[in-house]
């Protein structure tokens, strides 16, 4: 039975989502496929999404940044966290190497934790990145010119990456150069179908409300403008934590028996944050979007462009935000026209092709 393995950063559920599609894509092309799931990403984000055979392996991967909430890194703890979990780097790293020769699998996949990377050439098993930013990028954001041990840990992870047999960068992208070698793929997005009178009414939705979906990635908000919001009318607004009492125009996704991509295919407009998953899946279903950024993540960039390029968009400043001013781009992003066709979401049948020859009984 061909088995692999696939490392996957626990920062968000965003690599989650990439590494998915192309699991699902390989599955097909390779009968009786399992994976083992090596992160720290619940068992429960893969239950409904994976079609093959797949075992999870809880493991933390790496550390990514440390947030207080959704838009605003804390770079000091993330120095703090990289520098905690390097403590202990030979010992992780030894851990991982004897854990995937045990297993034997034929090919590891590595979204994108650099321990992986160097465990699997340890390990000489054929190792492939897949990334749509790497660590070194977003750390490179937060490092003091002046800190020796920032710009220390900085190229070793870089060196980790060196190791990997190939890369897959999938668009839209950062520049990248941490890998010797480096294939472009598509986007990979596998949008649900839309649920939207189903959804209506399951929330009493009347003909002239119109529906936000506030969704920032897996990392829950610790303040919404509750007053402002509710106030905001014809809107009806959809919040990843539990509803507020006393709010009858705010409700919880946990709430709902619909999946987060079936809402962001069902919703009117979708607030977020510059993530990969929602900003690819809400451009291929050219849905509404009005985004608030961090102006500090290496992967921001790029998906604003692709935002601006492809989709129907709208920025809002991160004070309008905190002070409940949405009206106007809210208005906005609705009568947003069409813009260019966005590419087709070819990148997970790019990526199983290419992996497949990897793949062996």
């Amino acid at each position: 039975m061909p088995l692999i393995w696939c490392a996957i950063s626990g920062h968000g559920y965003g690599h989650a989502a990439q590494v998915v599609p192309v699991l699902n894509a390989l599955g097909a092309l390779v009968p009786d496929l399992t994976v083992v799931l090596r992160t720290a990403v619940p068992a429960s984000f893969f239950c409904d999404r994976l079609t093959i055979q797949w075992k999870h392996s809880p493991e933390q991967q790496d550390v990514g940044c440390i947030q207080d909430g959704p838009l605003k890194i804390d770079i000091d703890a993330t120095w703090a966290a990289h520098r905690h979990f390097h403590k202990t780097w030979e010992a992780r790293l030894s851990n991982e190497v004897a854990s995937m020769q045990a297993a034997s699998p034929s090919l590891i996949i590595a979204d994108t934790p650099y321990l992986a990377i160097e465990a699997g050439s340890r390990a000489q098993i054929p190792t492939v990145a897949l990334a749509n930013f790497t660590w070194d990028l977003v750390l490179k954001e937060y490092g003091h010119a002046s800190s020796h041990s920032h710009q220390q840990l900085i190229e070793y992870i870089r060196s980790c990456y060196t190791k990997a047999d190939m890369a897959l960068r999938i668009t839209p992208a950062p520049s990248i150069d941490a890998f010797p070698s480096m294939i472009d793929i598509g986007p990979i997005a596998d949008p649900a179908s839309p649920e939207r009178n189903r959804l209506a009414l399951s929330l009493d939705l009347t003909s002239d409300e119109r529906l936000v979906l506030v969704g920032f990635g897996g990392i829950p908000l610790t303040s919404l403008p509750l007053k402002q919001m509710e106030q905001l009318r014809p809107y009806r607004f959809l919040i990843d934590g539990s509803a507020p009492s006393g709010y009858s125009r705010i409700h919880s996704t946990k709430a709902l028996p619909f999946s987060f991509k079936t809402l962001i295919a069902s919703v009117d407009v979708i607030m977020t944050k510059p993530g990969y998953g929602t900003v690819v899946e809400a451009v291929a279903l050219q849905q509404p979007i009005v985004y608030v950024r961090r102006f500090n993540f290496a992967d921001e960039p790029p998906l604003v462009d692709y935002l601006q390029r492809y989709g129907r968009s709208v920025e809002l400043s991160i004070d309008d935000f905190t002070q409940g001013y949405w009206e106007p781009a809210l208005r906005q992003a609705l009568t947003a026209p069409a813009t260019l066709p966005p590419p087709p979401s070819t990148g997970a049948a790019e990526a199983a092709e290419l992996l497949v020859r990897y793949c062996r009984a």
